[in-house]
């Protein structure tokens, strides 16, 4: 999010405007935690991950005497549009502050979990995916070594976006997603079939959010179907989260933080930007809170290809 808000900043300076930081989101705008922001503001943050500004959930802002001491804050720094770096429920905010108080918005997707309609990928989700493949690669070294089957939990409570792709790089020889429903199964018959049992170890990619249950619960049920495995679990947890972000999502932050920029020069509101097919795409806060975003069926289907 940092490469974000160091283009808006800047962005907003190539064009004249003055720009302000808010810390803590929308909580930080009721309490008032804004300050200007200037160019030198934002120097040498790019290859910090997290935020400068910090984040915080609001259950004030969900409330309508909440929205109006926001809206007060506001104005007392003459403050005339944001732009809301995060997913669903900032959007929704935005959506609903506008109408209230006719402030625009433009969102940019940030979430790990790429799960945001109207973009190919989101902020930090690239940067994720290359810290639980390092990890996958480390525990891969150690499976190798003892003869064992690993299962690696990685984050992903409703979509499985990180698993797919973490999976694919790391050569992992079973996949599960809250998307597919079979998935466990698959995996059961891949394992049935002697033929197909050509390495004496595996790793086994879990999406935290999968149906039939956390990485402890699937290995549990597992080693009581196949009790001749040395089996071991490793959930990866909120390191996903952290660590310098790579060169992709710092270009993808720059370029969305700059269109956020332009699409509140030319008077929108209430849409949020992304890129599809490497070229900026604008969304409506609406398509993109109730449009749900698919895994790439081809990926998909790729994945279980190479794990035979």
């Amino acid at each position: 999010m940092n490469a974000c808000i160091r283009a808006v900043v800047r962005s907003a300076h190539y064009h004249g405007l003055e720009v302000y930081g808010i810390r803590r989101g929308y909580q930080g705008m009721i309490e008032g935690e804004i300050s200007k922001l200037v160019p030198g503001d934002v120097a040498n943050i790019i290859q910090y991950g997290g935020t400068v500004l910090k984040t915080a959930r609001s259950k004030d802002f969900m409330q309508p005497e909440g929205r109006k001491k926001a809206y007060a804050e506001l104005q007392k720094h003459g403050i005339e549009g944001l732009v809301c770096i995060g997913g669903n429920g900032t959007y929704t905010g935005a959506g609903i502050f506008y109408e209230e108080f006719g402030i625009p918005s433009v969102g940019a997707p940030g979430t790990i979990d790429n799960d945001l309609y109207g973009t190919d990928f989101t902020i930090g989700f690239d940067t994720a995916v290359n810290t639980a493949l390092d990890a996958i690669d480390r525990i891969r070294d150690t499976a190798d070594s003892h003869n064992r089957l690993f299962f690696i939990e990685v984050m992903g409570r409703d979509s499985g976006f990180i698993a797919l792709n973490a999976g694919i790089a790391g050569g992992a020889e079973g996949i599960l997603l809250p998307e597919v429903m079979s998935d466990y199964d698959d995996l059961i018959r891949h394992f049935e079939d002697k033929s197909k049992r050509k390495k004496e170890f595996s790793i086994i990619v879990v999406a935290e959010g999968d149906k039939e249950g956390n990485a402890f619960e699937i290995s549990d049920k597992f080693q009581k179907r196949f009790d001749g495995y040395d089996i071991r679990v490793s959930v990866l947890g909120h390191i996903q989260r952290g660590g310098k972000p790579t060169a992709n999502d710092r270009i993808l932050a720059s370029t969305l933080g700059n269109a956020a920029v332009e699409q509140l020069l030319a008077g929108n509101a209430n849409v949020c930007v992304g890129v599809v097919n490497h070229k900026v795409q604008i969304t409506s806060f609406k398509e993109a809170i109730s449009l749900r975003k698919s895994i790439d069926q081809t990926l998909w289907t790729l994945a279980k290809t190479l794990a035979n």
